[in-house]
């Protein structure tokens, strides 16, 4: 079975993990807060957000994260295999 499968997000509406308005306006960030709730309690929470910040720019809220935090944390990784490879 893929993570996928045992999503909680599977029993809500998909429209909660893409905010209305982006992450900014008043509806984005109560949308935003409640699709975070749900991925706090999801079993595959750290598979999905596994996934989102390796498949790239993907839209929305992926492992209680959004797009900016997915794209900060891939440029910190980067700065960290940069100094890792300096170092060696």
């Amino acid at each position: 079975m893929d993570w996928r499968d045992r999503g909680l997000c599977l029993r809500e509406d998909p429209d909660l993990f893409f905010p209305i308005g982006g992450m900014n306006s008043g509806q984005g960030v109560l949308q935003t807060d409640e699709a975070r709730s749900v991925c706090r309690r999801c079993p595959v929470r750290e598979q999905c957000l596994a996934w989102a910040v390796v498949a790239g720019p993907v839209e929305g809220i992926w492992g209680g994260t959004t797009e900016g935090e997915r794209r900060a944390e891939r440029r910190r990784a980067a700065r960290r295999r940069t100094a890792a490879e300096t170092a060696a």
